[in-house]
């Protein structure tokens, strides 16, 4: 079997680098043809461009650009200006992706390049996951070799996705020997009587097609018999492993383009994207769609941030998702009905509508899973936890406990359809969120635009593009639920 396994990723370390291998040489190509054009310029013609462009760096608010996501928009800028004329804004900006590496994009703060090991438990990598504002974190396996290369050092990425998944999972599942998929068995005794009432008797299709969250698992106290469970202490990050995506993770290499990236964290649906070296044991960044829309927010001023960025919402067609296909939940269902909603429809994140099904009163996104498991006491009044009731409680709990800025703390964030494309990045960007809901002159919901839209709109997949790439990604686990 090992050695089967070992051949298997041998395959695929092959695979990647003839992919590699067929990149380098599209990217050499596109360069040569960008200095073949500026030789064709004439000497005294280049001579007259380069004053001209001393001339605009001393009066342009470019050049007074010095994070290291402006210095990469200006990569972009000078790869634009030898373009072909002829071709379309996203071509062009296809072209200029292509030939830039994703070793070049910043890399992420050290606060957010946090690892776990396998052993690790759950509820501490809920606390990390809070604790460093994060989405996901990798997990290294313990009994790997210290000369491991980093297919072998990781065993997968534990997300709030994934632990939603698997809370949402236990709460179904039937109490009785070895029930709960817990260590320690899942008696009353060893996961609280609280737990074991709430995942009894419910996994009846007919119950739970005409009630899929009892009373018990949501009520007020609920989370708070969850969270002290010898169950949710002692469950360890490798027994969920059936709920990642990636078996360990889908990453590229340093010299993979920054186009190959977009389309990762865009068409096919990322939240991150970790960046190896093939053999070597580690990884070296991890570039998530936060991350990269905050770089296109650095970059305005910019003429191939401007020639998109200027463009209002419906000019691009945005938002992608309509009034009608946004999934919602309402302000008075169970809070549970949200996240469940989420894994099922493979979103972040759902607005709360008020009765009439169509204003919004707040949204509620993956990473908010989190203030079930790591303040479970502040719904205890709750005879019941609602989506209002949650957010209510959230709101309260980050008021007088954290005193930071928070999504949950303001009001809705919404734009609307004649707002540009440059207005809704900055305002994402700022406010650190995922989602932006388009709304009209009433409040009304008509869509909602997501950081995977906006990526989507700077660039398109060329036919063929990935070719076998996706070979190399080793085959979800059987049990994979997300």
């Amino acid at each position: 079997m090992q050695i089967e396994r070992k051949e298997e990723r041998e395959g695929v370390i092959e695979r990647v680098r003839q992919r590699e291998m067929k990149m380098e040489f599209e990217r050499e190509r596109i360069i040569e043809t960008g200095k073949q054009r500026v030789m064709k310029i004439g000497r005294g013609k280049l001579r007259e461009m380069e004053e001209e462009e001393e001339e605009d760096e001393l009066e342009s608010p470019s050049s007074g650009m010095s994070s290291p996501e402006a210095k990469l928009g200006m990569q972009v800028e000078d790869l634009w200006d030898i373009q072909e004329p002829q071709l379309t804004p996203t071509e062009k900006l296809n072209a200029c992706f292509e030939s830039i590496p994703v070793s070049s994009f910043p890399p992420a703060p050290s606060s957010q390049v946090v690892e776990i090991k396998s052993d690790t438990s759950v509820a501490e990598a809920v606390r990390l996951l809070s604790q460093h504002k994060i989405l996901s974190v990798p997990i290294v396996d313990v009994d790997a070799p210290e000369d491991a290369s980093w297919m072998d050092r990781y065993i997968g990425i534990v997300e709030f996705a994934g632990i939603v998944v698997w809370i949402l999972h236990q709460s179904e599942k039937k109490v009785g020997p070895g029930g709960l998929g817990s260590p320690t068995g899942g008696s009353e005794e060893n996961i609280g009587p609280a737990v074991a009432a709430a995942v009894s008797g419910m996994t009846s299709p007919r119950y739970r097609s005409s009630n899929p969250f009892s009373d018990t698992t949501t009520s007020g106290d609920f989370f708070e018999a969850l969270t002290s469970s010898d169950f949710y202490k002692h469950t360890k990050v490798r027994d969920i492993s059936g709920t990642f995506r990636w078996a360990p993770f889908l990453a590229l290499q340093k010299s993979n383009s920054f186009l190959t990236m977009l389309l990762l964290l865009s068409k096919y649906r990322m939240k991150s994207v970790p960046v190896v070296d093939l053999g070597e044991g580690g990884i070296n960044n991890i570039i998530t769609q936060s991350a990269v829309v905050h770089m296109l927010a650095e970059c305005t001023g910019l003429q191939w941030f401007e020639s998109l960025g200027m463009k209002k919402l419906s000019e691009l067609g945005l938002p992608l998702m309509k009034s009608s296909h946004v999934v919602k939940v309402y302000e008075d269902e169970p809070v549970l009905k949200a996240f469940r909603l989420m894994g099922e429809q493979g979103v972040g994140g759902v607005p709360v509508v008020d009765s009439g099904g169509r204003k919004a009163v707040g949204n509620i996104s993956l990473r908010d899973i989190q203030f079930l498991l790591i303040a479970p006491e502040i719904y205890k009044d709750f005879s019941l936890i609602t989506a209002k009731n949650f957010l209510t409680a959230v709101r309260s709990y980050l008021k007088d406990q954290i005193k930071t800025s928070s999504p949950l703390l303001g009001r809705m964030v919404t734009c609307r359809r004649d707002n540009t494309l440059k207005e809704v990045i900055m305002k994402l960007d700022s406010m650190k969120i995922h989602r932006i809901y388009v709304a009209d002159e009433e409040g009304n919901i008509e869509g909602v635009i997501t950081l995977r839209d906006i990526i989507s709109k700077l660039v398109h997949e060329p036919r063929g593009y990935f070719g076998d790439f996706f070979d190399g990604v080793l085959p979800s686990p059987v049990n994979s639920r997300v």
